[in-house]
Protein backbone atom coordinates (compact mmCIF):
# COMPACT_ATOMS: atom_id res chain seq x y z
CA UNK A 1 0.00 0.00 0.00
CA UNK A 2 1.16 3.42 -0.98
CA UNK A 3 1.48 6.14 0.89
CA UNK A 4 1.04 9.73 0.85
CA UNK A 5 3.12 11.93 3.31
CA UNK A 6 2.03 15.60 4.26
CA UNK A 7 4.79 17.79 4.93
CA UNK A 8 4.86 22.13 6.79
CA UNK A 9 7.16 24.05 4.19
CA UNK A 10 7.93 27.59 5.13
CA UNK A 11 5.21 29.38 2.96
CA UNK A 12 2.31 25.99 3.63
CA UNK A 13 2.07 22.47 3.02
CA UNK A 14 2.82 19.89 0.47
CA UNK A 15 2.76 15.94 -0.31
CA UNK A 16 4.67 13.18 -1.39
CA UNK A 17 3.11 9.43 -3.04
CA UNK A 18 5.28 6.46 -1.55
CA UNK A 19 4.94 3.80 -3.32
CA UNK A 20 4.87 0.33 -1.60
CA UNK A 21 8.76 0.06 -1.68
CA UNK A 22 9.13 3.80 -0.01
CA UNK A 23 10.08 5.00 -3.02
CA UNK A 24 8.78 8.60 -3.92
CA UNK A 25 7.18 8.13 -6.70
CA UNK A 26 4.49 11.51 -7.02
CA UNK A 27 5.14 14.93 -5.62
CA UNK A 28 2.40 17.89 -5.05
CA UNK A 29 2.57 20.23 -7.55
CA UNK A 30 2.24 23.39 -5.70
CA UNK A 31 2.59 23.96 -1.90
CA UNK A 32 -1.23 24.39 -0.16
CA UNK A 33 -1.71 27.19 2.28
CA UNK A 34 -3.92 25.15 4.48
CA UNK A 35 -3.85 21.58 5.69
CA UNK A 36 -7.10 21.24 4.48
CA UNK A 37 -6.24 22.06 0.42
CA UNK A 38 -3.21 19.61 0.75
CA UNK A 39 -5.94 16.70 1.76
CA UNK A 40 -8.48 17.74 -1.02
CA UNK A 41 -5.01 17.90 -3.30
CA UNK A 42 -4.27 14.12 -2.69
CA UNK A 43 -8.18 12.99 -2.89
CA UNK A 44 -8.27 14.88 -6.07
CA UNK A 45 -4.87 12.73 -7.25
CA UNK A 46 -5.94 9.34 -5.99
CA UNK A 47 -9.52 9.61 -7.95
CA UNK A 48 -8.06 11.60 -11.18
CA UNK A 49 -4.94 9.41 -11.49
CA UNK A 50 -6.90 6.29 -11.66
CA UNK A 51 -9.41 7.85 -14.07
CA UNK A 52 -6.71 8.62 -16.46
CA UNK A 53 -5.47 5.44 -16.86
CA UNK A 54 -8.62 3.10 -17.29
CA UNK A 55 -9.77 5.95 -19.51
CA UNK A 56 -6.22 6.08 -21.32
CA UNK A 57 -5.28 9.73 -20.82
CA UNK A 58 -2.26 9.92 -21.01
CA UNK A 59 -0.94 12.96 -23.46
CA UNK A 60 2.81 12.21 -24.94
CA UNK A 61 3.76 15.87 -25.54
CA UNK A 62 7.54 14.27 -26.72
CA UNK A 63 5.85 13.47 -29.80
CA UNK A 64 6.14 15.32 -32.85
CA UNK A 65 2.17 15.96 -33.28
CA UNK A 66 0.66 14.69 -29.41
CA UNK A 67 -2.91 13.34 -29.42
CA UNK A 68 -4.86 15.92 -27.09
CA UNK A 69 -6.81 14.53 -24.70
CA UNK A 70 -9.31 16.41 -22.55
CA UNK A 71 -8.68 16.90 -18.57
CA UNK A 72 -8.35 14.99 -15.98
CA UNK A 73 -4.79 13.57 -17.70
CA UNK A 74 -1.27 12.85 -17.57
CA UNK A 75 0.99 14.81 -19.51
CA UNK A 76 4.64 13.46 -20.57
CA UNK A 77 7.08 15.74 -21.27
CA UNK A 78 10.94 15.70 -21.88
CA UNK A 79 13.03 18.05 -19.12
CA UNK A 80 15.96 20.06 -20.17
CA UNK A 81 18.71 17.29 -19.24
CA UNK A 82 16.73 15.02 -21.94
CA UNK A 83 14.28 12.58 -19.60
CA UNK A 84 10.84 11.67 -19.28
CA UNK A 85 8.79 13.10 -16.79
CA UNK A 86 4.90 13.43 -15.79
CA UNK A 87 2.42 15.54 -14.24
CA UNK A 88 -1.06 14.91 -13.51
CA UNK A 89 -3.39 17.62 -14.35
CA UNK A 90 -6.51 17.84 -12.58
CA UNK A 91 -10.73 18.41 -14.31
CA UNK A 92 -9.94 22.12 -13.95
CA UNK A 93 -6.46 22.31 -16.25
CA UNK A 94 -4.28 22.66 -12.74
CA UNK A 95 -1.62 20.49 -12.32
CA UNK A 96 -1.85 18.54 -8.77
CA UNK A 97 0.72 16.06 -9.05
CA UNK A 98 4.62 15.37 -10.89
CA UNK A 99 7.27 13.33 -10.72
CA UNK A 100 9.92 14.58 -8.68
CA UNK A 101 12.67 12.38 -10.57
CA UNK A 102 13.50 12.16 -14.55
CA UNK A 103 12.98 8.89 -16.47
CA UNK A 104 15.48 7.52 -18.88
CA UNK A 105 12.93 6.16 -21.37
CA UNK A 106 9.38 6.59 -21.65
CA UNK A 107 8.21 3.06 -21.20
CA UNK A 108 9.95 3.63 -17.09
CA UNK A 109 7.49 6.87 -17.39
CA UNK A 110 4.60 5.24 -18.02
CA UNK A 111 5.76 2.64 -15.31
CA UNK A 112 5.66 5.63 -12.98
CA UNK A 113 2.46 6.96 -14.18
CA UNK A 114 0.33 3.40 -13.29
CA UNK A 115 2.13 3.30 -10.27
CA UNK A 116 1.16 6.34 -8.95
CA UNK A 117 -2.51 5.62 -9.93
CA UNK A 118 -2.14 1.79 -8.52
CA UNK A 119 -0.82 3.04 -4.85
CA UNK A 120 -2.66 6.60 -4.84
CA UNK A 121 -6.05 4.67 -4.70
CA UNK A 122 -5.80 3.27 -1.21
CA UNK A 123 -2.74 4.64 0.20
CA UNK A 124 -2.11 5.52 4.00
CA UNK A 125 -1.47 9.58 5.04
CA UNK A 126 0.75 10.43 7.06
CA UNK A 127 0.74 13.77 8.23
CA UNK A 128 4.18 15.00 9.74
CA UNK A 129 3.45 18.34 10.79
CA UNK A 130 1.65 17.15 13.94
Amino acid sequence: MGKFIIKKTPTGFNFSLLATNKEKIAVASQVYSTKAACKTGITSVAKNAVKCVEENRIEDQTLKEPEKKTNPKFEIYSDKAGLYRYRLIASNGESIAMSEDGYKTKGGCKTGIASVAKNATCAEIVDETV
